[in-house]
């Protein structure tokens, strides 16, 4: 059943750490934090503090999830 529902999801098998670590090689810090404007991106930015706010707020994490599709498929 949850093969089914995760058939169409572009994102499935797709950690998180991976999302975040493409669009970082294909904009860089700077360019993300004004396509998307969460203070993880614009201050002092790295991928640990970046993730550790991601993964606990619901909102950022869509944002960053749709910026994604948007520029890789």
């Amino acid at each position: 059943m949850a093969v089914t529902e995760q058939k169409n999801n572009p994102l499935h098998g797709l950690t998180l750490e991976f999302i975040v670590k493409q669009l970082f090689f294909h904009y860089g810090w700077e360019e993300l934090g004004n396509l998307v404007k969460i203070a993880c991106f614009r201050n002092d930015p790295s991928l640990k503090s970046s993730l550790k706010f991601l993964r606990k707020t619901d909102w950022a994490r869509k944002k960053v999830e749709k910026l994604y599709l948007n520029t890789f498929h």
